[in-house]
C-alpha cells in the first residue's frame, strides 16, 4: 500500500510539473522577449543608443515579458499644470492590432515643452479593448534638445512602461495620468 502511495504520488508529482512547464511555455509564446523588443524600438526611432538598450533592460528587469507594445508619437507642454496628447498603434503579440490616442493632464514643478515619439511596452492586457481607461502615473523629465525616459503606469494588474525619446526644453516632474481613447479628443480629462 505505501509503495502504491509513493507511485501516484510521484506520478502527480510530474503531471504537476508538466502542466507548470506547459504553462511556462505558453506564456513566453504570449509575450515579447528583450531581444525582440530592442530589436523593434531600435527600428521605430530609428537608432540604437545605449540608453534606450539600459532602458529596455531596466524595464524587463523590473516587470517581466510584455505581451504588447505602442508605438506613436506625442506633444507635451507644462507651467505647472501640463498636457499631454498622443497616438499611436499597440501591437499584441497574439497578433491584435488596435489605433490609441491618449491625452492627459499633470500637475507638479513642471516647466517646458517636448515632442517624443514614444514606445509603450504593455504588461497583462488581456485583448485591445482593455486599454481605453485612465492610468495614473508620475513623471520626472529633463529635456534639453534631446533625451530619454520611462516611466510606469498602472491600473489593476495592467502596467504600460512608455519610452519617450524626444527633442525640446523642458524640466521637472509632475503627477497625472494618461486616458487612452479609440477616437481623437482635445479633452485632456
Amino acid at each position: 500500500m505505501n509503495k502504491m502511495f509513493r507511485a501516484v504520488r510521484y506520478l502527480l508529482l510530474c503531471f504537476l510539473g508538466l502542466g507548470f512547464s506547459l504553462g511556462a511555455v505558453a506564456a513566453e509564446e504570449d509575450t515579447y522577449d528583450q531581444d525582440s523588443i530592442a530589436h523593434d524600438a531600435s527600428r521605430f526611432f530609428g537608432q540604437t543608443t545605449e540608453g534606450l538598450a539600459k532602458l529596455i533592460e531596466k524595464a524587463f528587469h523590473e516587470q517581466g515579458r510584455p505581451n504588447g507594445y505602442i508605438r506613436g508619437q506625442e506633444v507635451a507642454g507644462a507651467v505647472g499644470v501640463g498636457l499631454r496628447y498622443g497616438e499611436g498603434d499597440l501591437i499584441m503579440k497574439n497578433g491584435a492590432t488596435r489605433h490609441v490616442y491618449w491625452t492627459g493632464p499633470s500637475v507638479g514643478f513642471d516647466l517646458g515643452g517636448d515632442a517624443t515619439k514614444v514606445f509603450v511596452l504593455v504588461y497583462h492586457l488581456p485583448s485591445t479593448d482593455n486599454i481605453f481607461e485612465r492610468f495614473p502615473g508620475v513623471d520626472g523629465s529633463l529635456y534639453f534638445v534631446g533625451g530619454a525616459g520611462i516611466n510606469y503606469q498602472q491600473r489593476g494588474s495592467i502596467i504600460l512602461a512608455p519610452i519617450r525619446l524626444g527633442v525640446g526644453l523642458r524640466e521637472g516632474a509632475s503627477v497625472g495620468y494618461m486616458h487612452y481613447t479609440p477616437e481623437k479628443t482635445w479633452n485632456p480629462f
